[in-house]
């Protein structure tokens, strides 16, 4: 393939791992663990692999000879910086058990081991795409795995191709489904280990042991860079408001770090949103504040920046939803066979009075958003609804109410802007390329000690490489129960944004300051090469947990 000049210097990155990392490794147990809730009920659907203890990586002195292994590799969910360096470095972690291992990568993501549809992954085709975005590799998907039926016709390739152990790269959703298939083999005796790793750039899978997911990092600053030039061409111009809804299902992650990287004039969280039980009207009104302020001012433009599931966490919103979603859930049919232009009263009929009397207040293109497009969980695809545009027109039709009251004196002009596709396939950051090589090394010392049923985990990442702490850590012990499809089940906890962290307490303790002033920061792009202070740094978030 064509490569452009940052490209061909990039794949002559190599990067910096854990010193424990290098060379021979040995296996370190701490103690037993738990799930973070509902603890009887996720041991009893996960007998054989429930309670395992942490694990941790050491450097072992003596050489150890060890059998040539196949290993099995998905790519699940949506893409992240620095997938292809995961997958490389789970390919030479195998060889470095023994030289004669081999890779199979399953194409388009679970599916591909559903439908036996595979490739080996030789050296020629690893070093292809060392050190580069996307996951063209071999590709993705969101098919779920969660049947005995697709967990057995998955066996007959891994029976076939003799693979001792499958790696399943994604987000909570796809390592919740790692974890029930490490349960079934298990539980079967089919001698397949299943491991996974902690993807996705909505940084909502972490905890005491992950860190962060890998790609946060890049996607942060990608969009960011992009932020930044709003910004300055905003203050240049000097007549418009930006509001710039980001990527992030349910978390604030990303737009926290955003905000902690730009320093914009409004930043909305949505679980604060939550917390305080503002209504969209409360929200609305802060933003209208902020814009009359600096209007007196003499300020006419500004950034807003709003994550992409603010809607869902207004908690008239969140009931609305959570009724809409199980109503959906068990009468799809009959709602199928209503006709279009019936079917909004037809919801309002079928709903509870609160919630039927704020369906109706809403404009019929959100209104109708929260009845189709559902997501694989029965759930609203919240980053299908405009909310960017929602909270622009309702700021402008607010500030036209104040205007006529005497409040307002200023001109209003709102442009619009969506970021998320623009950072998922972004060429991973130094950050993201170390780390996510390094969790895939982590996932081969993991086979390779025999364990199923564990994510990778490489941590006190805000200190040099060198001295990263790699591990495992049970799956089962990030779960809990969720309602899913009108059903509880076991799934992995989301890590929201904690409103009693350091993060968010330094992004509290100074917007207000950023708000009235224009004290933008302009990040510009990702460097890859130069000082260390500028290439190799972790988000601002992690900065500050990890302080």
């Amino acid at each position: 393939m064509a490569k452009s000049a940052l490209q061909i210097a990039r794949a002559a990155y190599a990067p910096k791992v854990p010193k424990t990392l290098r060379g021979t490794v040995k296996i370190q147990e701490g103690a037993a663990t738990q799930s973070v809730s509902d603890q009887a009920e996720i041991k009893k659907l996960f007998p054989n692999t429930y309670g395992m203890p942490l694990v941790t990586f050491a450097t072992d002195t003596d050489k150890q000879n060890a059998a040539a292994i196949n290993v099995g590799v998905i790519l699940s969910g949506g893409q992240a910086p620095g997938g292809h360096n995961v997958i490389a470095g789970l390919f030479d972690g195998i060889k470095a058990i023994n030289s004669g291992s081999k890779l199979y990568g399953f194409l388009m993501g679970p599916g591909g081991l559903i439908d036996h549809k595979y490739q080996e992954l030789t050296a020629d085709i690893i070093d292809e795409y060392r050190n580069t975005g996307g996951f063209d590799m071999i590709g993705s998907g969101r098919t779920k795995l969660e049947t005995p039926e697709q967990f057995d016709k998955g066996l007959e390739i891994l029976k076939k191709l003799n693979i001792s152990a499958l790696v399943i790269i994604g987000g909570d959703d796809s390592n919740t489904n790692a974890c029930v298939l490490a349960e079934y083999y298990a539980q079967i005796k089919a001698g397949v280990q299943v491991i996974g790793c902690p993807k996705t750039i909505d940084g909502d899978l972490k905890n005491e042991m992950i860190e962060t997911s890998f790609g946060f990092d890049t996607a942060c600053k990608v969009y960011s860079e992009v932020i930044g030039n709003i910004q300055r061409d905003c203050n240049s111009a000097r007549k418009y408001w930006h509001f710039i809804k980001l990527m992030g299902r349910s978390a604030s992650h990303i737009a926290l770090e955003c905000a902690l990287q730009v320093q914009p004039n409004v930043c909305l969280i949505s679980e604060e949103v939550e917390a305080k039980n503002q209504s969209l009207d409360d929200v609305v009104q802060y933003i209208a504040d902020i814009v009359a302020e600096r209007a007196a001012k003499g300020n006419n433009f500004g950034t807003v920046l709003i994550p992409e599931g603010l809607i869902e966490f207004i908690p008239a919103m969140k009931k609305l939803m959570a009724e809409l979603n199980d109503f959906l859930a068990h009468h799809a049919e009959d709602f199928a066979r209503v006709r279009r232009s019936e079917q909004r009263q037809h919801i309002i009929a079928n709903l509870s009075a609160s919630n039927s009397k704020i369906y109706e207040s809403l404009p019929e293109t959100v209104a109708r958003q929260l009845t189709l497009d559902r997501d694989p969980h029965g759930n609203v695809q919240v980053s299908l609804i405009e909310t960017e545009k929602l909270l622009a027109e309702m700021v402008g039709n607010r500030l036209n109410e104040m205007a006529a009251a005497g409040k307002y004196k200023g001109k209003f002009a709102a442009q619009v802007h969506f970021f998320g596709y623009e950072g998922r396939c972004a060429a991973p950051s130094n950050y993201d390329a170390d780390y996510c090589y390094s969790l895939g090394y982590t996932a081969s010392c993991l086979i390779g000690a025999g364990k199923t049923g564990y994510m990778s985990s490489v941590r006190n990442t805000t200190a040099p490489a060198a001295e990263w702490l790699a591990g495992g850590v049970p799956i089962t012990m990030m779960m809990n129960m969720e309602k899913r499809h009108g059903e509880m089940k076991p799934v992995i906890q989301k890590a929201l944004v904690r409103l009693d962290g350091a993060p968010f307490k330094k992004f509290a303790s100074q917007r207000n300051a950023w708000a009235f002033n224009t004290e933008y920061v302009y990040p510009g792009p990702i460097q890859y090469f130069g000082p260390t202070e500028v290439c190799d740094q972790p988000t601002k978030t992690l900065a500050i947990e990890l302080a």
